[in-house]
This record gives structure tokens, C-alpha cells and sequence, in this order.
């Protein structure tokens, strides 16, 4: 299916981040900084003529760098895995084994610290043990699943609460990698009826942070168009991503990130 992704007008792509290649290693809280400065926080980086660089590129330099990264993958349940893999790896498990085995980049950490129901109000309150703990170079976000239950009226204090997580993590050093989350099964995600509302924020948030994005919900869109194909990608029918769907996510994330490789194991991994 991942042939499908290379067709996609990948909305970051055109976004230059506004990240560091040499992050900043000072362990200083945010505590320590006023709330209205963060906004500046996601003003770009620049590549040392003027332009702002180019968020996923620096990402990829990381890759392809001698230098071990730390990558914390953080977010809700879609990003923790649990109960609805069944037992299959997460798509940080295939990211982490993509990276450490088949890449032999044998002293970067990969962390998850996905929480079963977040939000981004908890995700924000828990950022430090959640994220800047580990003093990361890569933070990759998925929230805004369970932020839509709130339907129009939390959408406000989502964009809020996502450009704030945006600029602690860039404030700690971290290139902060957002995602969309996977599209959903509509007649049985009422409770998420105004998801396509908060993906477009996470989008907005991306571009207007020069954050670089990986946007599964449009690759999902053009590669499970119909509601009877979706079903094959989701465990329970609804919401929640199967271990096919797993497997997709890793896929997109690897080829945004350019180590998308069609003989690696991980890569050709089934999916139907």
C-alpha cells in the first residue's frame, strides 16, 4: 500500500521546521519562562543564509549522522499501542526496528510514552517527565483523537495547547515532529465526529511552526478510501489502528523520514 504515499502532496514537505541541528542541551525548565513567550519558540530556524531550514531534512541529517539520537515517540492510545495491537508491535516498535536493527544505528534509544485516553491538556501538563526528561533530538507527536469528544467547542484550547507542546519541546532542543492521526470508521466514531476539524488544527499548527508533519490521515484517506476496505486497518471497528494499521503508520513515518526501504523486513512487512 505504501506506493500510495509517494502520491501524496505531502503538506510538510513544503514547510520548512524549526528545529535544530545541534540541539540545545541546556536542562532549563519552561517553568522558567513566561507563557507568552512560547509562541516565539516556533519562529524558524535559520539554515545560515537567511532561509529557514528544512525541518524534515534535519530529521533525516539525524539519520544519516554518526551521532546516537534519542527519539521519544509521545501521544495517546494510537501511539501507546496497547490492547488493540493485540500483541503485534506499535508503530514505534517498527520505527525502533528499523532504526536500531536494520539501520545498525545501535546507540540511539527510541522511548514511547503514549498514555492510553490523553489529551492534549494531559500531554501538556506531563511534557517534562512525558518528553523533555530524556532530553530527546526527535520528539514525534499524535494527539488529538480523544481532543475531539469535545467536539467545536475544544477546539480553541487544542491549537492552543498543541503550539505550546510545539515550542516546550523546541524550548528543550527536541525537533518536534507532528502527526494526524489514521482516518476513522464513521458510522461507528460518533463520539469523534469532529476529528477532521482537529486535524486541519494540527496541520495549521504544523505549517505555522514550520514543524515538519506526517499526515496519515490523508495517506489513509487515498489508500482506504471506501469504509468496507478501511475495516481491515482498524482493531476495533472504529478508532483504533490494527496491527495492518500499525504497520502503515511505520511506513509513512519511515518514508517521510527517507529510510523507506522495499527489501527491508520492516518495510514489506503484509498489509492488505
Amino acid at each position: 500500500m505504501i506506493d500510495q504515499a509517494s502520491q501524496l502532496a505531502d503538506h510538510s514537505q513544503a514547510n520548512p521546521p524549526r528545529a535544530r541541528l545541534k540541539p540545545v542541551r541546556e536542562r532549563r525548565s519552561t517553568r522558567e519562562r513566561p507563557r507568552a513567550a512560547i509562541p516565539e519558540l516556533t519562529k524558524p530556524i535559520s539554515a545560515g543564509d537567511g532561509r529557514p531550514a528544512d525541518s524534515m531534512s534535519l530529521v533525516a541529517a539525524l539519520l544519516k549522522g554518526p551521532q546516537p539520537v534519542t527519539w521519544v515517540f509521545t501521544g495517546d492510545s494510537i501511539t501507546h499501542g496497547a490492547l488493540y495491537t493485540e500483541g503485534w508491535r506499535s508503530f514505534p516498535e517498527h520505527f525502533a526496528e528499523r532504526v536500531r536493527w536494520e539501520l545498525r544505528r545501535f546507540q540511539d534509544v527510541v522511548i514511547n510514552t503514549g498514555v492510553f485516553g490523553e489529551s492534549s491538556a494531559g500531554l501538556l501538563a506531563s511534557l517534562e517527565s512525558r518528553v523533555c526528561r530524556f532530553r530527546p533530538e526527535v520528539a514525534v507527536v499524535l494527539i488529538g483523537m480523544n481532543d475531539a469528544c469535545r467536539g467545536p467547542s475544544g477546539r480553541a484550547d487544542f491549537r492552543k495547547n498543541l503550539f505550546e507542546v510545539v515550542g516546550r519541546i523546541r524550548e528543550s532542543g527536541a525537533i518536534p515532529v507532528l502527526q494526524t492521526p489514521n482516518t476513522v470508521y464513521e458510522p461507528h466514531s460518533s463520539l469523534v465526529s469532529d476529528i477532521l476539524a482537529y486535524v486541519e488544527i494540527i496541520r495549521e499548527v504544523a505549517d505555522q511552526s514550520w514543524s515538519p508533519l506526517i499526515d496519515h490521515w490523508q495517506h489513509w484517506q487515498e489508500a482506504k478510501p471506501e469504509p468496507a476496505q478501511l475495516i481491515s486497518w482498524l482493531q476495533d471497528q472504529s478508532i483504533h489502528p490494527n496491527v495492518y494499521g500499525h504497520r502503515e503508520m511505520a511506513r509513512l513515518i519511515c518514508l517521510r523520514m527517507g529510510i523507506f526501504d522495499r527489501s527491508s523486513l520492516t518495510c514489506r512487512l503484509e498489509v492488505p
